[in-house]
Order: C-alpha cells, then sequence, then structure tokens
C-alpha cells in the first residue's frame, strides 16, 4: 500500500486536495481532527496531560480546558514542543495502526493531510510527500475569508510555520494551486515533479488531470 503525505502552508488548499482524493475513494487521515480526538480519549495524553498541566486540564464532564492548554501552548516555543511531545508520537503511532486497517481493507493508496507534516517528523510514516503551494498573498487573501480574521494575524500564523519554500524543497511533488485553474475533476492541476526523487522502485502517486485521476509514476530513493 502506497501512503501519501498531503500538506502546505495555511491558505495553500491542502484540505481541498484532500477533499478531492477522498471523494474518490482514497481513505485518509486527518491528523488536525485525529489529534483533537486522541487528546479526549488517549489514556497516555491524557495522564501527561494531567501531569503537565495539572488535573483541571480536564474538566469534570471529561471535556479539555481549552483555554488552559491555550494559555500554555502558545505562551512560548518550549511550551508548545512539551505539548507537541506528548501528542504527536500518539498520533504518528494511530496513523500507522489505521493504515494497516486500511491496508487489510483492501486500500491500495491513503492519504494523510498534516499542515506541520515536516516539523512533526510525520513525512517518516508517508512514502512520499506532496505540497500544495500557493502564491503568500492569495493564501492570506483565502485564510482571512475562511477564517473570518485579520491579515495581521494570518500573516503571524504563517510566521509560526515552517517556510514555504523549505516545505517545497522537501516535498517529492508540489501542486500549484494558483488559481489559474478550476480544482475539480474537469480541469488540471499543475504539477511539478522532483526530478531527484527519480531512482530505484516505482511508486504510484494520484493527481488530478483533465477528465481522469492520473497515476504518475515515480522512482524513489
Amino acid at each position: 500500500m502506497i501512503k501519501i503525505g498531503i500538506t502546505g502552508g495555511i491558505g495553500s488548499g491542502k484540505s481541498y486536495i484532500s477533499h478531492l482524493l477522498e471523494q474518490k475513494g482514497i481513505p485518509l487521515y486527518d491528523t488536525d481532527r485525529e489529534a483533537k480526538r486522541l487528546t479526549m480519549t488517549h489514556p497516555q495524553i491524557r495522564k501527561e496531560l494531567s501531569a503537565l498541566l495539572g488535573t483541571e486540564v480536564y474538566r469534570a464532564d471529561g471535556t479539555l480546558n481549552k483555554p488552559l492548554v491555550a494559555n500554555y501552548l502558545f505562551s512560548s516555543s518550549e511550551h508548545a514542543a512539551h505539548i507537541n511531545q506528548i501528542i504527536h508520537p500518539c498520533v504518528y503511532k494511530d496513523f500507522l495502526a489505521w493504515a494497516d486497517r486500511q491496508a487489510a481493507s483492501g486500500a491500495e493508496v491513503v492519504a494523510m493531510e498534516c499542515a506541520i507534516l515536516f516539523e512533526s517528523g510525520f513525512q517518516k510514516a508517508v512514502d512520499f510527500v506532496v505540497m500544495v503551494y500557493a502564491p503568500l498573498d492569495l493564501r492570506i487573501k483565502r485564510a482571512m475569508l475562511r477564517d473570518s480574521a485579520s491579515e495581521e494575524q494570518i500573516k503571524a500564523r504563517i510566521a509560526a510555520q515552517m517556510d514555504d519554500e523549505e516545505k517545497r524543497r522537501r516535498a517529492d511533488y508540489v501542486l500549484f494551486n494558483d488559481e489559474k485553474m478550476s480544482l475539480d475533476w474537469k480541469h488540471g492541476l499543475s504539477v511539478e515533479k522532483r526530478a531527484d526523487s527519480l531512482c530505484m522502485s516505482f511508486v504510484r502517486c494520484i493527481f488530478v488531470t483533465r477528465n481522469q485521476i492520473l497515476i504518475i509514476e515515480k522512482r524513489l530513493c
């Protein structure tokens, strides 16, 4: 089975690309959604968060005390790292277990959507990475409309993420989502293939192209 990692900065359109793949029957693991679920249900995460932030991190009804976590998380990069060190390993293991279940059910390809795929080390869990890339001004415009946020707020969020050019350098494939083409199954996406990934064994990658799903074969080092 092939595991695809889908990543990209705020407003790049990675969630929409993931949605398109999901529409075509490719199982999708949304790391943001699953991390929230695991934070509520995973015994190890609950134990370690309680040890870090106190028992009040979970309310009497079992729900997460989000303001408490947010205040700690955003107060410093060190605090964010502490939270991530608790949650990310559990999400990583959960994805691998989920992928195994999908393989047992006959899936040939699965996808993981993750905004911080490289920062979290989740690229190690997939066979290759697809980055969705869009111009900065367009990303800001999209995110402002989507989140009803100010330009300054969006720029601050973008600044907190890995630089897009670095993600682009690390990715195996880059999809350009600049609104020059409509992102649906009747129109195309501009695809940049990483020449330095062309060696050894063939792996299939699924992309949107005109009137079909194109299976692109490539060699992975």
